[in-house]
This record gives structure tokens, C-alpha cells and sequence, in this order.
């Protein structure tokens, strides 16, 4: 059913069929309107957006690209920014990747099929995608990382300071007394993982503590790998007295063994990650971390987007927001 249908049907212009169901009143009789209206409920009329929007060059749609939906971080930045966006009229659309930049590429190329207005994306590797990021964002399409960084890339982003939240996390346990730290660590393509393992290597050297390569296992992202990591060290035989995890999911996985085998947690082990979320306080022990401030990041990276959006400005711009160190009965 079209506007040139009703307008037949009425024996009226289609313009004026058009400027009613578009909102706009001037110039055009109560009675026509009412007539107009009644007449388009009746015919089972629906306005399609996608074609308003289009002659508009716009779709007022934005897309999503998370890498995973296991930990509640990324459900409620979605929640947060589809809040942001909708109340500025716009609508999103969800992809997830799952820590693979193949399907990461296929969820670009979807969405620049569809017409999106722009992306907001955590990457999953900090340099494999960049050659499709760049494409995008030289046809007009902007781009905000979230979380995670590129590599070599002047791009716009909200993160946090892993480097410095880290470093501040193992000083802390330091100065509690524990010197033997485990570090189960994030994979060495996802940027963050970099800076996190970097600001432990960090706390080590401004409290004189000899880095020991033994005590760094790679952990993957997964509790899955948590569990074998934790097992790997184990088979070492060494002493230690703290886990600290690039992500709880890995912790988690760690924490499962450990108590398996009986360890006290934190009488004989300390446990700690970066990227906590509410996870960490569903089991016990409660789990110390580092926490994200995800409302805020996705505010902020909705607020970017909708500015290149709306001005065509596709200048970098860079935020980093301060993360929140909770301690809890794991230390």
C-alpha cells in the first residue's frame, strides 16, 4: 500500500498525502487530515523508513560489533548504548565476532551492505581488520573503538589505562605482602592484554622483585583456558602466593582448580583480574578487580559517533576514562 494508493482513493494529491503522514499540518484542512489519516489506518498503510531515510542519505541505523557475550560487560554497554542512541533517534543493530576477525570482517561487510550510519566496535586482534576499518572509514562510514585499541592506526576510541590499573593492582598486592605473582596472561594480538602484562612487569621492577618468565602463562579469554593455564603452572611445581588475571573469565577458571586441590583463597592463594564485572561478586570468594566504567564508555563512544555522524568530521578523538580498583575477600 502506497501514498499514490490513498491519494486515488481520496481524489487528493499526493503531496498532501505525503506531508500528512509525514507529520506536517500546514496549510492542509482538519478534515483533510482526518480523512487522510483514516483513510491510511484503513488501507493498512506503513510508512517505510528505510526509503524515508535513504532519499535522506541516512538509515539512522548504527551497528555493534562485540567479540563476545559471555561476561555482562558488553550486554550492558549494548543496554547503555542503545539507550544513548535511541533517545537520539536512532536504532542499533547487534554483531558479535567471537574472538574471530574472519567473522569480525563478514559483520563489516554486512553492515556497510546495509547502509549503516557508522560502528561502534571492540576489536578482536589489534591489527588483522585494520585494512577493512581503514576502508569504511575512507567511504564516509565512522568508526569508535571501545575497550580494546588498533595498532597503528589513528582512530577514535574509549578505553580505560590497562597499563596503569595493572600496575596499581599488583602494587597493591605487593604491599601486602605477596612477592610470588602468577600472571595467567591475556593473548598477545588484543592490545589491552599487551598493557595489562606490561603493568605487571612494571609493579615487579619499582618493588625490586626479579621477573621469572615461569610465573607468566598465556591464559587465553576463556575460563576453559583459565583452568588449563592454571594447570600448566601447577605442573611446574613452583611457589607462589597470587594469581592476577588479564580478565575474570580466566581467573574464574583458575579459582575452579585451586579449590579443587584445596587451596585457601586468600589464605594461601590471592586471586585478581582486570575487566571485573559483576561475576566477580557471584562466587566465593568474591574476586578483587579492576572494574571498567561501562556506562560511561559507551556513552562517551555513542557521543563520538553520533558527532561524526552528524558533521562528517572523521578527526580522531581519544578518551581515556580511570578504572576502579575493587578489593575484595580473594585478597
Amino acid at each position: 500500500m502506497t501514498i499514490i494508493d490513498i491519494a486515488k482513493e481520496l481524489g487528493i494529491s499526493k503531496s498532501t498525502v505525503s506531508r500528512v503522514l509525514a507529520g506536517d499540518s500546514r496549510n492542509v484542512k482538519p478534515e483533510t487530515m482526518r480523512k487522510i489519516q483514516e483513510t491510511a489506518t484503513k488501507m493498512g498503510y506503513r510508512r517505510n523508513e528505510l526509503a524515508v531515510n535513504l532519499r535522506r542519505q541516512t538509515t539512522k541505523n548504527i551497528g555493534i560489533i562485540i567479540p563476545e557475550i559471555v561476561t555482562p560487560f558488553f550486554m550492558t554497554f549494548i543496554q547503555q548504548a542503545q539507550k544513548y542512541m535511541r533517545k537520539n533517534g536512532f536504532r542499533t543493530i547487534i554483531a558479535v565476532s567471537n574472538e574471530d576477525s574472519e567473522q569480525e570482517l563478514e559483520n563489516l561487510v554486512m553492515f556497510e551492505q546495509c547502509r549503516i550510519d557508522g560502528i561502534l566496535i571492540c576489536p578482536c586482534h589489534k591489527s588483522k581488520n585494520n585494512k577493512a576499518f581503514q576502508r569504511l572509514m575512507d567511504s564516509g562510514i565512522p568508526l569508535v573503538f571501545f575497550d580494546r585499541k588498533v595498532s597503528e592506526m589513528d582512530v577514535s576510541q574509549v578505553s580505560i589505562d590497562d597499563n596503569l590499573m595493572s600496575h596499581f593492582m599488583v602494587e597493591a598486592l605487593i604491599r601486602r605482602g605477596r612477592k610470588k605473582i602468577v600472571h595467567i596472561a591475556g593473548p598477545d594480538y588484543v592490545s589491552n592484554a599487551v598493557d595489562r602484562y606490561r603493568g605487571y612487569r612494571e609493579a615487579l621492577e619499582k618493588f625490586q622483585i626479579p621477573f621469572d618468565a615461569r610465573y607468566v602463562v598465556d591464559g587465553g579469554l576463556t575460563a576453559d583456558e583459565g583452568v588449563q593455564a592454571m594447570e600448566q603452572f601447577l605442573s611446574l611445581g613452583l611457589d607462589f602466593d597470587t594469581v592476577f588475571g588479564f580478565t575474570e573469565t580466566a581467573v574464574l577458571g583458575a579459582k575452579s582448580v585451586l579449590q579443587k586441590l584445596h587451596y585457601k583463597i586468600p589464605d594461601d592463594i590471592a586471586l585478581c583480574c582486570l575487566s571485573g564485572t559483576t561475576l566477580c561478586t557471584l562466587v566465593f570468594p568474591t574476586i578483587s578487580a579492576v572494574e571498567q566504567p561501562v556506562n560511561q564508555m559507551a556513552s562517551e563512544a555513542c557521543r563520538i559517533l553520533q558527532r561524526k555522524i552528524e558533521t562528517h568530521d572523521m578527526s580522531p578523538e581519544k578518551i581515556t576514562l580511570r578504572g576502579e580498583m575493587k578489593l575484595r575477600e580473594s585478597t
